[in-house]
C-alpha cells in the first residue's frame, strides 16, 4: 500500500509539472550586465547585446552561466539576430548594422541600417528585419547592401523586440507591454500574449519556445508559446450588478399581459459567480431556450395606467481580462469541428439572411479558396473592419446583414449580425454572446450594453472575435485589431449565449420583452445595469 500510495503521488507530481499554458515562464537568468538590449538564438547558445558594458556575451540557456563575451564594435549596441553562421548587431548610436563573427567578434560586413532609431533585428532565412522604435515601423532590409525592400507598421507605440520562428515574426512592444504575432506575408497581426516584465526588449526564438530580454529587470525569459491550453486570465474585480428592466404603463387603457424574459449569468471563462442569482419579484419560472440558455420568465397581468414594474436580477461574481493566444498554424480544419455544432451553428435567421445572394457571392468573394477555418474568419473579420464604421444613429440599430453591408454603417450588434452570416454561409459555427458592461468606475450604469461574436475553433472550442472593438479606426495602432481577436476585457458580465432567433429573445440579448393590451396605451421601456464594488472602499490619500 505503501509503495502504490507513493507511485500515485509520484503520478499527481508529474502531471502538475506538466500542467501549463501558453506565456508560462519556464526559465529566469539573470543578465551578466545592467543594461540587456538585443538578444539571438543560434540553436545552441543565448548571445545578448548589453549597452552598459558595451559587449556580446556568449550564454548556456541551460545555467545562465556566461561563456564568453567580446567588445560590440559601436557604443550602443542594440538588436541581435541569427543566421545560421553569424550574429547580425545594430547599433542605435551610429545605426549601422554588422555581421559579426561569433567567433572573433569581428565584423566581416558593415551596412547603413537604414533606420534612424533601430532596437533589435531579426533574420527570416533571407532578409533582416529592424524595429525601428520611434518611427514605429518594422523594416526588412537587404543583407547585401541594408537597403530597404518592405516596411509594416509597429503594433503599438514602440516596438523593442523581434524575432522569426520559421513563419511568422514575433514582435515585443514595450509601450502596450505586449508581444505580437505577426504575418510578415500580409502585414496581419494576429494574436498578442502580454510581456512578462515591464520592459520587454531582445527577443529570440528558441525552437518551441520564446526568449525575451527584459531591459528594467535585467533578465532573461524563456516563455511557453504552445500549449493545449491557450488560455491567460487578467485583472481580476469583485463586483455586484443589478439588472433592472423597468416598464412601465401611462394609460389610459390596460396591458392585459406581460411577459419579460432576463437571460441569466452563469460562470465563464470571464465571470465566475459567487451564489446564486437573486431576484426582486420572483419569476414565474425559469425556462432553457432552444440554445440553452437559462431565462427566467416574469409574467405579469392587467397593468392598469401608471403601473410600474421593475423585474430584475442581482449576481455577484468575480470577472477578470481573459486571453486566448490564438496559433493559426494549430488551429484545426472544419471537419475536426462536431457535427452538432456546425449544424446547430450555421443555421439561417432573419438577421443573417444567408440565402441572400448578395451575402452568398460577397462571403466566397471574401474567402476565396481558403478552406482553413481560422483565416476564413480572419478575412471576414478584416473586412468587415476595413468596410464597416461604428454608428447607432440616424439609421441602423438592429438591421439585417445585407442592409448592414450595403450600407457600411453599424452597431455592436450589426457588426455581429454581419459577421455570423458570412461566416456561417461558408460552414463556420459562430454565434454572439451579450453582456453588460462596465462604463469607467467600478460603480457605474450601463444602459447600452454590448455584444460581440464567438467562433468555434477546432480543438480549442469557442473563442472571441469581436469586429466593433477591432475596428479602431482610421490611424490606429496596426496591433489594435488583433486586440478583438481572443480578448475579452474585465468590463463584462456575459448573460446571453445565443445563435439567434428563439421564441424568448428573438436576435437580441440581456432581455425580451412581450406585451398585449386593452384600449389605447403608452408604455415606455428602460433597461440599466447597476455595478457596484465588492472590494471594498476606495479613497485618494497622500502618503503620510
Amino acid at each position: 500500500m505503501k509503495k502504490l500510495g507513493f507511485c500515485l503521488c509520484l503520478i499527481v507530481f508529474c502531471a502538475a509539472l506538466s500542467w501549463g499554458t501558453v506565456g508560462d515562464v519556464l526559465k529566469v537568468i539573470k543578465t551578466p550586465g545592467p543594461r540587456p538590449t538585443g538578444l539571438a538564438f543560434d540553436g545552441q547558445h543565448l548571445w545578448l547585446a548589453e549597452d552598459f558594458t558595451d559587449k556580446i556575451y556568449k550564454i548556456d540557456p541551460e545555467t545562465g552561466e556566461t561563456l564568453r563575451s567580446f567588445d560590440a564594435p559601436g557604443h550602443h549596441p542594440e538588436g541581435l539576430a541569427w543566421d545560421g553562421r553569424h550574429l547580425w548587431h545594430v547599433d542605435s548610436g551610429e545605426r549601422l548594422m554588422y555581421k559579426l563573427d561569433p567567433e572573433t567578434g569581428k565584423a566581416l560586413s558593415v551596412l547603413e541600417s537604414n533606420s534612424p532609431s533601430p532596437r533589435d533585428l531579426a533574420f527570416d532565412g533571407e532578409y533582416v528585419w529592424i524595429a525601428d522604435f520611434r518611427s514605429d515601423i518594422l523594416i526588412k532590409v537587404s543583407t547585401v547592401d541594408g537597403m530597404m525592400v518592405q516596411t509594416v507598421g509597429a503594433p503599438s507605440g514602440e516596438p523593442t523586440g523581434l524575432t522569426f520562428d520559421g513563419k511568422y515574426l514575433w514582435v515585443a512592444d514595450r509601450g502596450a507591454d505586449r508581444v505580437y504575432l505577426l504575418n510578415p506575408a500580409d502585414g496581419l497581426y494576429l494574436s498578442s500574449l502580454r510581456s512578462y516584465g515591464p520592459f520587454p526588449s531582445g527577443m529570440a526564438w528558441g525552437g518551441d519556445a520564446l526568449w525575451c530580454v527584459d531591459y528594467e529587470n535585467d533578465e532573461i525569459y524563456k516563455i511557453r508559446v504552445f500549449d493545449s491550453n491557450i488560455l491567460t486570465k487578467w485583472d481580476k474585480k469583485t463586483l455586484a450588478l443589478d439588472f433592472v428592466k423597468e416598464f412601465r404603463n401611462y394609460g389610459p387603457g390596460t396591458v392585459t399581459s406581460l411577459d419579460v424574459y432576463l437571460p441569466l449569468p452563469e460562470d465563464r471563462d470571464n465571470q465566475k459567480l459567487l451564489g446564486p442569482v437573486a431576484f426582486g419579484d420572483e419569476p414565474a419560472e425559469i425556462i432553457e431556450d432552444a440554445w440553452g440558455q437559462k431565462i427566467a420568465h416574469f409574467a405579469y397581468r392587467d397593468l392598469k395606467g401608471c403601473a410600474v414594474v421593475r423585474p430584475a436580477w442581482r449576481a455577484e461574481a468575480e470577472i477578470c481580462a481573459v486571453e486566448y493566444f490564438l496559433y493559426p498554424d494549430r488551429i484545426g480544419a472544419l471537419d475536426d469541428i462536431p457535427a452538432d455544432i456546425r449544424r446547430k451553428y450555421t443555421q439561417d435567421g432573419d438577421k443573417y439572411r444567408l440565402s441572400d445572394p448578395f451575402i452568398r457571392e460577397l462571403a466566397r468573394k471574401i474567402a476565396g479558396q481558403e478552406k482553413n477555418p481560422y483565416w476564413i474568419v480572419r478575412r471576414i473579420y478584416e473586412y468587415l473592419a476595413d468596410n464597416l464604421s461604428y454608428n447607432l444613429k440616424p439609421v441602423g440599430g438592429w438591421n439585417p446583414a445585407p442592409t448592414v453591408l450595403r450600407r457600411g454603417t453599424a452597431s455592436c450588434s450589426e457588426y455581429s449580425y454581419a459577421m455570423i452570416a458570412l461566416c456561417r454561409s461558408l460552414g463556420v459555427p459562430i454565434r454572439y454572446v451579450g453582456a453588460v458592461s462596465l462604463r469607467g468606475d467600478d460603480a457605474s450604469v450601463d444602459d447600452v450594453f454590448h455584444r460581440w461574436t464567438e467562433v468555434y475553433l477546432p480543438p480549442y472550442g469557442w473563442l472571441p472575435f469581436d469586429v466593433n472593438k477591432g475596428d479602431r479606426g482610421e490611424g490606429a495602432p496596426a496591433g489594435d485589431k488583433a486586440l478583438g481577436i481572443g480578448n475579452v476585457a474585465a468590463r463584462y458580465i456575459i448573460t446571453t449565449e445565443n445563435g439567434g432567433g428563439d421564441e424568448y429573445l428573438w436576435f437580441g440579448y440581456n432581455y425580451g420583452v412581450r406585451w398585449t393590451s386593452e384600449g389605447r396605451c403608452r408604455v415606455q421601456e428602460e433597461s440599466f445595469g447597476y455595478w457596484s464594488p465588492l472590494d471594498g472602499k476606495k479613497y485618494h490619500a497622500p502618503l503620510k
